[in-house]
């Protein structure tokens, strides 16, 4: 009996072992050179709204970049310079769609 719960013990063990190692790759994965573009077009982004809407909202607004899809939050002003971020994402190079998710300051 103590032989069989030992093998079975080992032969659990390993399975779990096995299983570990054979993770692979899944769709929400990113390589390295996909999260170093992403990271680009982030900065690139701030950027472009310090530029065009000014350094005060750029610092207002956080910025988050998954496979060139951004997406903006924080809280702005106005209307309208929720609306120039925007505008000032999407000019950037590399950007797919821009997902704007800036609430006005009460």
């Amino acid at each position: 009996m103590k032989k069989a719960l030992a093998v079975y013990s080992l032969a659990l063990a390993t399975a779990f072992g096995l299983g570990a190692c054979a993770s692979s790759k899944t769709e929400n994965q990113r390589n390295a050179g996909e999260v170093t573009g992403d990271a680009a077009i982030t900065a690139k982004v701030k950027t472009a709204i310090a530029s065009d809407v000014g350094a005060r909202t750029a610092a207002a607004v956080d910025v988050d970049t998954y496979r060139g899809v951004v997406q903006l939050s924080g809280f702005v002003d106005s209307q309208d310079q929720a609306q120039r971020a925007a505008a000032a994402a999407e000019k950037v190079s590399g950007v797919k769609s821009v997902k704007n998710d800036l609430r006005l300051k009460s």
